[in-house]
């Protein structure tokens, strides 16, 4: 990592150059105009520096399979149960449903995930030393080191949850996590304990919860005082830490409104609309097809990827989802999609499989644009639930928080009467249906300390994704550390 972050430090203005959003200053002003030197001089040029950061999550990096944290999407979602990859060809990461890549320290994929989360920790710690002495406004201060602090928050909690064992709740986790480099810098470092990077984490969210109170960011691609929240929520999920975790959730929530199901129906496609908390929005000018979210996850785009493997959803969890749910209304059990919404469609070069979803649509057949879910607010009411499910004695409360989504998508759905087990079993089925795809179904098995199973479905083809089970605790769990961190800090050591 030592030569990435010096190579990235010296190139992160041609890296991250172009933005997304022309209504923003911090989304025109071109970091090509931002010396390194000067990049924390003043607060308009933090700002610039965070907004390559946003940038910097879904740019194509070294070739089409290598998009971001979008990319990084589909890897944790193809190492669970519920998506299906229905086949060979132009499959980009076959060898991560085969759970093969994450374990080979020099596979150009696990590096990849590596040096975008370091990256974007680089960046951030160039903000955080430079905030005290930047001109400018003092609330363009704190939203630019606002962000920066949810940015390396974010990319540390990535890193952990990945390259080290999972968070064990109730206890002291002395076992080793990552290299937590809150300084700038290249010095060899080694890992720090798991409890030290949460510990970390959950400081520099505290900080950024502050700091962010009443900024009213330009567009969903920045974070704001919610999505630090949010975060906050996640990351004690991942502890076991459910009261805060429940707080927080609930309070990152207000302002948000879920979307009804004709706008579900429409696909999770605009950052713009009801249920989007956070995203990244591609436009037309810094559009790459083949590597945008909608060139390997949409159902419509022309892409080798997709005509030849559709994405599906597994049969045992298909079979799950009531039919009076709109959820199912977005999976075709015979691959024809016969409800896409209007102007969307197949073309007969698209493969036919069960269970195929329209989840995901592109802007068209040859423009693979569709806006990426980093976060949505129904994520907030299922974290919520959760969390006070699982504390024990709070059933009805826990029920209350999981009704307005589950109404929202079914309106045929009442007020659960589940207790202890079965309500928590509700709420996480509740949980695989909506977030289908978007990221979460490793980490959730992790975290559980879950065993991944696919022997249940009728559609995982074992020829071809060659392992169907994972148990609880399996060494495979933990990703290798690159090679390149190995060759260059002589003071980490690779996991077993």
């Amino acid at each position: 990592m030592k030569k990435n972050i010096i190579s990235y430090l010296m190139a992160f203005i041609a890296v991250i150059s172009f933005t997304s959003c022309a209504d923003d200053f911090l989304d025109t002003t071109s970091t090509e105009d931002v010396p390194e030197s000067e990049a924390v001089k003043t607060t308009v040029n933090m700002g610039i520096l965070v907004n390559g950061m946003h940038r910097l999550m879904y740019t194509r990096q070294e070739n089409n399979r290598r998009g971001g944290y979008p990319s990084m999407m589909g890897m944790f979602s193809w190492m669970g149960e519920d998506v299906v990859q229905n086949a060979r060809a132009n499959n980009y990461w076959l060898g991560h449903v085969q759970w093969i890549n994450h374990r080979a320290a020099d596979n150009l994929d696990l590096k990849h995930v590596w040096n975008i989360m370091y990256q974007l920790i680089a960046n951030a710690n160039i903000i955080v030393e430079g905030a005290p002495d930047a001109t400018g406004p003092q609330e363009d201060n704190d939203s630019a080191l606002g962000e920066a602090l949810c940015y390396r928050a974010f990319a540390h909690y990535v890193l952990v949850q990945l390259y080290a064992e999972r968070y064990v709740p109730g206890v002291v986790n002395s076992q080793g996590g990552v290299p937590l480099r809150i300084v700038s810098g290249t010095d060899d470092l080694a890992r720090s304990t798991v409890e030290e990077v949460y510990t970390q984490i959950n400081a520099d969210l505290d900080q950024a919860i502050t700091l962010l109170d009443g900024y009213g960011r330009a567009n969903p691609s920045h974070f704001d005082l919610s999505i630090a929240q949010g975060l906050k929520a996640r990351v004690n999920l991942t502890q076991g830490n459910y009261t805060v975790a429940a707080t927080n959730a609930a309070l990152a929530r207000v302002d948000y409104d879920l979307m009804d199901s004709t706008t579900y129906m429409q696909g999770i496609n605009d950052f713009t609309a009801d249920d989007w908390m956070w995203g990244a929005h591609y436009d037309e000018i810094q559009t790459s097809n083949f590597t945008n979210w909608g060139g390997f996850m949409s159902r419509n785009f022309s892409s080798n990827q997709l005509r030849g493997n559709p994405k599906s959803i597994s049969s045992e969890l298909y079979n799950t989802i009531p039919s009076s749910d709109v959820r199912k209304a977005i999976f075709s059990d015979d691959g024809t999609h016969p409800n896409l919404p209007a102007g969307v469609e197949l073309l007969s070069s698209h493969n036919r499989f069960p269970f195929t979803h329209q989840k995901f649509l592109a802007a068209g057949n040859g423009d693979s644009r569709a806006d990426v879910p980093y976060m949505r607010v129904s994520e907030m009411y299922l974290i919520e639930a959760e969390a006070l499910a699982r504390q024990g004695g709070q059933d009805a409360a826990a029920a209350a928080a999981l009704l307005p989504l589950a109404q929202a998508r079914d309106a045929s759905y009442t007020l659960s009467a589940n207790t202890g087990q079965a309500l928590i079993d509700e709420i996480m089925l509740q949980r695989r249906w909506e977030l289908w795809g978007e990221g979460f179904r490793f980490f959730d098995l992790k975290r559980l300390n879950q065993s991944m199973d696919r022997t249940g479905s009728t559609n995982h083809n074992e020829a071809l994704i060659l392992t169907l089970q994972v148990s609880a605790g399996d060494p495979r769990w933990q990703w290798s550390i690159p090679t390149d961190e190995l060759n260059t800090n002589s003071l980490v050591k690779q996991n077993p």
